[in-house]
C-alpha cells in the first residue's frame, strides 16, 4: 500500500527544520531497518523520486503498519485497531461512504459530542477541516494504516451495492451479451466488484468456474476456497469477454489458452492480476492470481522462522558461493522467501539478476528477466546467457529440467550463489530430485549448501480463538510427545464476523531448513536412503515441517487439526 504523501512532506519539512529526526533515521533507531536497507531506499528515492516512506514499503524493507506506527508517536495520536473495532451504525451515518472513500477516514466512535475518526493520513488537515464540516462536530483525530481503513470501510458501509443487484442490472439491461468497456456499465461494475470483494478478502486466487447452468464464482481465501457467487449463464459471455478486455487477450479467441495481465485499481493502490483462460466443456474456465506486491513484506521477521531455523537460512545465503534451494507445492510461498533472501544481499557490491516465469513483482536494484518459452528463451537459455552477465548471485524462477538443474549446479560450483526452488514434499526429497533428474551424486555435496521445505497454514482469528482442555491423539505418538504443551490444552478455531466465521485469518509458513554438513556429504556420496538422511538431519537439529507446525500451534498461532490437513 502506498504511504500517504502529506504525511512523508510533513515528516520530511519537520526533520529540515530540526524539530524531529528524519523518518529514516527512526527506522535505525528502532531496529527495523539497517544502514545498507537505507542507503539503497534513499539511491531508488534519487532515481524514481517520490517520498521515502513510500519507497521503504515499496521495496518491502517496513511495513506500512510500522510506517504508521513511527508518524503516529511523531504526530502525537494514537494508533487505533479499526480492524477489530464494533463500530456502530450510527457512527458511520456521520461521515458518507464517498468521504470515507476519497480522504481514507472512518469514524470508529461517539465520544459525547466528540466523533472519533481514524485517518490513515494524520497529516492532512484539510481532509480533517473537510470531514468535520460534513459530520458537524468536533473530531479526535487517531490513525490506522492505509490498508486496514479501506478494508473497514468495504466491510462496514451498506451503501454499494451487492453483486446479486449488479447482476440483476445487467440482466435488465439488456446488455448481458456484450463485454461493454465503458466505465460504469453494469457489467464493468459487476467485474469490479467481483475483483473488489476478492482483493478485500485477501484472496490470492479468483475462478470463474463455467458449468452447464450458471458460472461459479470462487475466492481461494487463506489457501481454501470458498463459493462467492453464483452468476447466470446468459452472463458468461460477456462476463469472460469483460475479464479477457482487461487482460489483454483476445476476446474472439475461445478454442485456445490465453494468458493475461489485469491492473485493477483498489482504492488508493494498484493491484496485478495474472489471468489464465483454459477452453473447457461448458466455456471458457478463467483463474487470476492475485499479485499484491504492498502484501509482500521482505523482511526476516515477516516470514516467521523460529530463531534456530532463521540462523540456518541466514548463514545458508549469506555465503559466497554455492546453491540454496526451496521446496514445496505451488502457492506454498517459495517466491516470498526466495526474494526475502535477495533482501539480504548487498547490492553496493554484487550482481543480482533473476529468471521469472513469470515475474511475479517488481525488485528495484535487481536485473529481472522474464522467461519466454515461444521464443525459446526458457529457463536453461537464459540461464546460459545470464552467466555472460557477470553475475553474483543468480535467483533461478524453477528447476524444471537436467539442463537447468547442471547449469544451476555449475554457476555454484563456480563461485556463484544460486537460489531456485524444486517442487518436492520435504528438504531432504530435494537431493533424491537432483540424482534423478541426473546429476551426479558427487556435486551434490560441492554445490548444494541448503535446503528450505515449507508450506502455509491458515492462521487463528486473534478475535475469535480459544482454548480447550485435552491434546490430539498425535501427541501420544512417541517421535511427536515432546511438541505437546504443558498443560494439556490445546487452540481451536471458533468462528465470528471478523474471519468471516472460519476461525481463521490469514496464513503463516512452517519450515524445515535442512544445512548439508560433512557428515551429510558423506551419506550422500554413500548412497544412502532418503528415509537414513531425513534421520541424520533430525539428529543434526533439523526441525520438521509437522514438528514446526505442532509447536506453532501450541503458541496459538494455528491448529493441531490444520497442521494435520496439510502435512499429512
Amino acid at each position: 500500500m502506498s504511504v500517504p504523501s502529506s504525511r512523508i512532506e510533513a515528516e520530511e519539512s519537520a526533520s529540515e527544520s530540526g524539530r524531529q529526526k528524519p523518518l529514516g533515521e527512526r527506522f535505525l533507531e528502532a531496529g527495523l531497518l539497517t544502514e545498507s536497507q537505507l542507503d539503497l531506499a534513499l539511491r531508488e528515492q534519487r532515481r524514481v523520486g517520490g517520498f521515502l516512506g513510500e519507497i521503504l514499503v515499496q521495496l518491502g524493507f517496513v511495513s506500512s503498519e510500522a510506517i504508521t506506527e513511527v508518524l503516529a508517536s511523531q504526530n502525537e495520536v494514537d494508533v487505533y485497531d479499526v480492524r477489530n473495532a464494533q463500530i456502530d451504525a450510527s457512527v458511520l451515518d456521520h461521515i458518507s461512504y464517498e468521504t470515507a472513500k476519497r480522504h481514507c477516514v472512518i469514524p470508529v466512535a461517539l465520544n459525547g459530542d466528540v466523533l472519533v475518526v481514524a485517518f490513515a493520513d494524520s497529516f492532512d488537515v484539510i481532509a480533517m477541516d473537510q470531514v468535520e464540516r460534513e459530520c458537524g462536530r468536533f473530531i479526535t483525530v487517531v490513525t490506522a494504516p492505509e490498508s486496514h481503513i479501506i478494508e473497514v470501510i468495504e466491510r462496514s458501509y451498506t451503501r454499494r451495492k451487492s453483486i446479486n443487484e449488479t447482476i440483476e442490472s445487467v440482466l435488465s439491461s439488456g446488455t448481458e451479451h456484450t463485454a461493454e468497456s465503458g466505465d460504469d456499465t453494469p457489467m464493468v461494475r459487476l467485474v469490479d466488484q467481483i475483483l473488489g470483494d476478492a482483493i478485500k478478502h485477501n484472496a490470492s486466487d479468483i475462478h470463474f468456474h463455467a458449468e452447464e447452468k450458471n458460472v461459479r464464482v470462487r475466492l481461494r481465501v487463506d489457501g481454501v476456497l470458498h463459493e462467492e457467487v453464483v452468476i447466470p449463464k446468459p452472463l458468461q459471455a460477456a462476463l469472460i469477454g469483460r475479464v479477457k478486455l482487461i487482460g489483454g487477450m483476445n476476446i474472439t479467441e475461445k478454442r485456445v489458452p490465453q494468458d493475461g495481465r489485469i491492473r485493477f485499481n483498489f482504492g488508493s493502490s494498484y493491484i496485478d492480476l495474472r489471468v489464465s483462460t483454459l477452453p473447457t466443456n461448458h466455456g471458457e474456465s478463467v483463474v487470476m492470481r492475485v499479485l499484491d506486491s504492498g502484501s509482500v513484506q521482505l523482511s526476516l521477521d515477516q516470514l516467521g522462522f523460529s530463531d534456530t531455523d532463521r540462523t540456518r537460512f541466514e548463514n545458508a545465503v549469506s555465503r559466497s558461493y554455492g546453491m540454496v534451494l526451496v521446496t514445496g507445492p505451488t502457492g506454498s510461498g517459495k517466491t516470498t522467501t526466495l526474494y526475502t533472501a535477495l533482501s539480504t544481499i548487498d547490492y553496493d557490491t554484487r550482481s543480482v539478476f533473476t529468471l521469472e516465469d513469470p515475474i511475479e513483482y517488481s525488485l528495484p536494484a535487481i536485473r529481472q528477466t522474464q522467461i519466454n518459452d515461444e521464443v525459446g528463451m526458457n529457463f536453461a537459455a537464459g540461464l546460459r546467457a545470464l552467466l555472460r552477465q557477470d553475475p553474483d548471485v543468480i535467483l533461478v524462477g524453477e528447476i524444471r529440467d537436467l539442463e537447468t538443474a547442471e547449469l544451476a549446479t555449475r554457476a555454484a560450483l563456480t563461485g556463484h550463489t544460486v537460489f531456485s526452488t524444486l517442487h518436492t514434499n520435504s528438504a531432504i526429497g530435494a537431493i533424491s530430485r537432483l540424482i534423478d533428474m541426473g546429476i551426479d551424486r558427487y556435486l551434490i555435496p560441492s554445490a548444494l549448501v541448503g535446503v528450505v521445505g515449507q508450506r502455509l497454514l491458515r492462521r487463528l482469528c486473534p478475535v475469535c480463538k480459544t482454548q480447550e482442555t485435552g491434546s490430539h491423539l498425535i501427541f501420544d505418538e512417541p517421535r511427536y510427545q515432546h511438541s505437546k504443551s504443558d498443560n494439556d490444552t490445546q487452540w481451536v478455531a471458533v468462528g465470528c464476523e471478523q474471519c468471516n466465521h472460519t476461525g481463521y485469518k490469514g496464513r503463516l509458513a512452517v519450515y524445515e531448513v535442512l544445512i548439508l554438513d560433512e557428515t551429510m556429504h558423506h551419506c550422500i556420496l554413500n548412497s544412502q536412503s532418503e528415509s537414513e538422511l531425513l534421520e541424520l538431519a533430525t539428529r543434526s537439529g533439523m526441525t520438521t515441517l509437522i514438528e514446526d507446525g505442532l509447536k506453532k500451534a501450541n503458541q496459538g498461532h494455528t491448529t493441531v487439526t490444520e497442521v494435520l490437513r496439510v502435512l499429512r
